[in-house]
């Protein structure tokens, strides 16, 4: 999954959703022209012209013209990262993460046109494509720590339950130990990531044979089964 985290917070009013618009027509501008021209013949007067706003606006979105071709949404690791937290306690973590990503990915057969030209993009210069695999690594050391909280929150729940507390159970204030990522959090990050960006690229290849919602269940299930040997 591409970095989602730009310069703007996820925000509900009405001023944050303009500035979700401007800075999302921002990103499609730049995937279409680099598509259509080559990425480093593109100017940010360019982007900024076809997006209708000035170049001032475009640097209050963006910190140089490369990232406006890395990202296509801003704020999809956060809101996946929130919607995971806030899953219903009961749900084991892989089922939580799989929820959160096919909500944030129910747009992704709309949109398929501009993330195929992204992904296009990305594979004819060499240099974007490592800017997003930086990205992706990122947006997935963030995902592994709301994994590492919510298992957290998990066993001093029980904990607590145990010890007939609301306190019991909670770790030190700043206990650097507990908040690092442990294995399983970090694993469960790059799978997840693994798993979405197979069932796009699975997907893209075959869009009018299946839905990407059936083929990103299909990746899920199959991880949660352990991944048996298919059938002969």
């Amino acid at each position: 999954m591409h970095n989602m985290m730009g310069k703007n917070a996820v925000g509900g009013g009405l001023r944050e959703r303009k500035k979700r618009a401007t800075r999302a027509a921002l990103a499609e501008a730049a995937v279409r022209l680099a598509a259509e021209h080559g990425a480093d013949q593109v100017t940010v007067e360019a982007i900024s012209a076809a997006a209708g706003v000035s170049v001032r606006t475009f640097f209050n979105y963006f910190d140089s013209r490369d990232d406006a071709f890395v990202v296509v949404d801003a704020d999809a690791s956060e809101r996946v990262r929130q919607a995971f937290l806030a899953a219903p306690p009961e749900l084991p973590p892989l089922e939580a993460l799989r929820d959160a990503l096919a909500a944030e990915l129910r747009e992704a057969e709309r949109q398929h046109e501009l993330w195929s030209l992204h992904a296009r993009v990305l594979r004819s210069a060499p240099h974007l494509l490592v800017r997003n695999l930086g990205a992706q690594m990122a947006d997935e050391s963030g995902l592994a720590e709301a994994i590492a909280r919510r298992i957290r929150a998990a066993d001093d729940s029980d904990d607590a339950g145990r010890a007939g507390g609301p306190d019991a159970g909670a770790p030190p204030e700043g206990d650097a130990g507990r908040a690092a990522p442990g294995l399983y959090p970090r694993l469960l990050a790059a799978v997840a990531g693994t798993a979405v960006r197979v069932s796009v690229q699975h997907w893209c290849e075959r869009p009018d044979e299946v839905s990407y919602a059936d083929v990103f269940h299909e990746v899920f299930d199959l991880l949660a089964a352990g991944l048996p040997a298919p059938a002969r």
